[in-house]
């Protein structure tokens, strides 16, 4: 259905010319078909939506566009519940298509204002709804000169958002749901891969709704970006840098001296100014002037490793504020130090800038993608960019592990985010199976063709990552959303960020158990191994024969054991023994809390003493320690339900694997582990060993760790 929708949509963008477009432009009065009788299945607001997108943009009346929506939606019923959404989404996304015509329309007071009254109409479309209050009237109802005091907030110079959720009026604020269905409609705005990051970033001040003068100050800031980077594009830098055809300038950094980038190789040091583009980085040494730039390549696939590094003067390692680049083709590592008085929001904004370019190149090489599938996937690359930039600058805003909204960096941090690159994937080439279909049924217009939704938006821009022929009035954008319908690739992405919630709670478990001291982690250690270690004591006993009547007993037994070939269902029934205590750990836990496992630290030691012992291997020891108590209290929290639906599909696991241990004879099972483990990196098993790995080490971080309390140490009374 959502195929058909598309191509719907499409040949509808072809039916009329795009004459006229938004940007403020008003009908004289003779033209304006506002006032059409309004269409009763709609919404006060809604219908003043409906009202100006066919007048200001679509120019036909409200009756012409109910008759095209009856057209192409014929199984639509005017009395169904879902009527007056879709019609709102069919002329909503249709007015968009048409919007991003314009290279300045986020400029446009008049299409910020129709934007958010088009979410404020998607969570009201109905006539049946109830009545709006007063306050969440269209605001077609307010002049041009009241846009700073829309939504009952006043632009302030050098506000930087909403303010606390007390300020706020909710009766014209937006929810999560309506700017997702919304706002990726118009591909600048918001990408279906990222809108529920965006959102949540833009409201994280406001209790999850979206007021106007937020959704404005970040249209604004999202424009001043974008015209950085034109006046980027159009300055000296890209002459002195020798980009290629279709090459994208997306930052530059060093420019200011109070803030240089110094680029470390070795023990040598060097300012200068660092440059990203779409595919590569650009360092040029700061001399009289600034020397030939050094390129360093993020487009081919050249084992590249980025990630943050420490830094200093003469090869020292002092300041966690560095980009180390490493690749087959540099004969040692380089570190791109970006010095700041305090922290190091700096370097961080720029290594996730570099992952999410080599993220980008990364995908396009596993697909084998064609030209315009590249230039699509670099277009949602540049335009995430440009949204982290404006929440950057706006708001101050560092979206956390898995809040990012660089589309890329995001599916690499997600869990099954291997999905959603596989879902943008056969969305990419659901629209080379589209433009197939549209070339073979179109017969005026022969030397048609269409381009994905986020590239059309960039080549309107102004930003060529294509021939100049391909942005010709003959290309039209083919979009992400279908009208009524969810798109698979928005679907998976929900399913995703579902996971990454649970992997985000059981990550605040883990850093709730994590102690800083030592001696408490060591003694936290031994309470958890205290079984082990007690059964570990009574076979020391046993082995070295302190009791010979019991060593005996044991030897005998245990060769019995083997004699009869009952070896084998030992472990089995150990299995089964576990199994059936998490079992009754299930059922008995009834949902309640984990009670907190206590547990005393040991007497706390010289600190002298603790340095001369340990030394720089302290840390390291601390942090194995620190990782080996997670992975117990996370065991402890399975085997006592922590979370009772986990613990009884681990249990029924354990009884199935013990099953078959138990019935399958012992040297088939011998076979099948060593083939098991000698041929995990074959060619033919590469591919699915390394994403079942992956699912389970997905599987455990959303796993809580158990609660822990440590109680005070309690002196013996003699």
């Amino acid at each position: 259905m959502a195929n058909g929708k598309g191509l719907i949509l499409d040949k509808i963008l072809r039916e009329k010319p795009l004459k006229r477009l938004l940007l403020g432009r008003r009908q004289k009065p003779d033209d304006d078909v506002s006032t059409d009788d309004p269409i009763p299945q709609l919404s006060i607001v809604a219908n003043s939506v409906v009202a100006r997108c066919c007048s200001r943009i679509l120019h036909f009346s409200t009756d012409n566009l109910q008759e095209s929506f009856v057209t192409e939606f014929p199984d639509c019923n005017k009395l169904s519940n879902t009527y007056a959404r879709d019609l709102l989404e069919y002329c909503c996304f249709r007015a968009l298509h048409m919007a991003i015509e314009s290279p300045d329309y986020l400029s446009n007071k008049e299409f910020r204002k129709l934007t958010f009254d088009m979410m404020l109409a998607w969570e009201y479309p109905g006539a049946t709804n109830e009545s709006l209050p007063k306050a969440m009237d269209s605001c077609d109802n307010l002049e041009d000169d009241n846009d700073d005091n829309y939504g009952g907030e006043k632009e302030k110079e050098g506000e930087e958002d909403c303010g606390a959720s007390a300020r706020v009026d909710y009766k014209k604020t937006v929810g999560l749901s309506a700017f997702a269905r919304i706002a990726p409609a118009c591909p600048v705005i918001a990408d279906s891969i990222t809108v529920h990051n965006l959102f949540d970033a833009l409201t994280c001040s406001t209790s999850g709704q979206m007021c106007f003068f937020t959704y404005k100050k970040y249209l604004k800031s999202l424009q001043k970006e974008i015209k950085y980077t034109k006046s980027v594009m159009a300055s000296v830098i890209p002459s002195s840098l020798h980009l290629c055809e279709g090459e994208i300038i997306l930052d530059v950094d060093g420019i200011v001296l109070a803030q240089p980038v110094i680029l470390h190789i070795g023990k040598s040091s060097r300012p200068g100014r660092l440059t990203l583009t779409t595919h590569a980085l650009y360092f040029e040494p700061l001399g009289v002037g600034y020397d030939k730039a050094v390129k360093y390549d993020l487009a081919t696939d050249l084992q590249q490793v980025v990630k943050g590094e420490l830094s200093g003067p003469l090869g020292a390692r002092f300041f966690d504020r560095a980009v180390m680049y490493k690749s087959i083709s540099l004969a040692e590592p380089i570190f791109i130090g970006f010095p700041e008085f305090k922290g190091h929001s700096r370097r961080d904004y720029w290594l996730e800038l570099v992952r999410e370019v080599l993220q980008v190149h990364k995908f396009i090489r596993k697909y084998n993608l064609n030209e315009i599938q590249q230039m699509e996937c670099l277009s949602k690359a540049i335009l995430c960019i440009f949204r982290y930039r404006a929440l950057k600058e706006a708001f101050h805003i560092f979206p956390l592990r898995f809040k990012s909204i660089l589309a890329f960096n995001l599916a690499q941090k997600l869990p099954k985010g291997d999905r959603v690159l596989e879902a943008l994937y056969a969305h990419l080439e659901l629209h080379n199976r589209t433009q197939s279909l549209v070339k073979s049924s179109s017969n005026k217009d022969h030397d048609a063709h269409s381009l994905p939704f986020s590239l059309y938006a960039v080549s309107k821009m102004g930003f060529m990552l294509i021939t100049e022929g391909c942005t010709e009035k003959k290309y039209l954008p083919v979009g992400d959303v279908c009208v009524g319908s969810t798109s698979p690739l928005y679907a998976t992405v929900k399913e995703s960020c579902s996971h990454s919630e649970i992997a985000e709670a059981a990550q605040a478990t883990e850093n709730q158990v994590k102690v800083e001291n030592i001696n408490t982690n060591l003694a936290l250690m031994k309470e958890l191994l205290f079984p082990v270690l007690e059964s570990m004591k009574l076979l020391k006993v046993l082995a070295t024969w302190e009791d010979p009547f019991k060593s005996t007993v044991f030897l005998v037994f245990n060769l019995y054991l083997i004699y009869r070939g009952w070896i084998r269902y030992i472990f089995s029934c150990a299995l089964l023994s576990l199994a059936l205590c998490m079992i009754w750990h299930t059922l008995c836990s009834k949902w309640e809390p984990l009670e907190a496992f206590r547990i005393t630290p040991l007497p706390s030691t010289n600190a002298v003493e603790l340095i001369l012992l340990l030394r720089d291997a302290a840390s390291h020891i601390e942090t194995i320690v620190h990782e080996g108590n997670v992975v117990l209290l996370k065991l402890r929290a399975l085997i006592f339900a922590a979370v009772p639906e986990v613990t009884e599909k681990i249990a029924f696991s354990l009884i199935a694997v013990a099953i078959l241990v138990a019935f399958l004879p012992f040297e088939h099972l011998v076979v099948f582990s060593v083939v098991e483990a000698f041929t995990r990196e074959m060619p033919l098993r590469k591919d699915s060993s390394e994403k079942f790995n992956r699912r389970l080490r997905e599987w455990w971080a959303q796993i809580p760790a158990a609660p822990i309390e440590v109680v005070g140490h309690r002196k013996k009374v003699k």
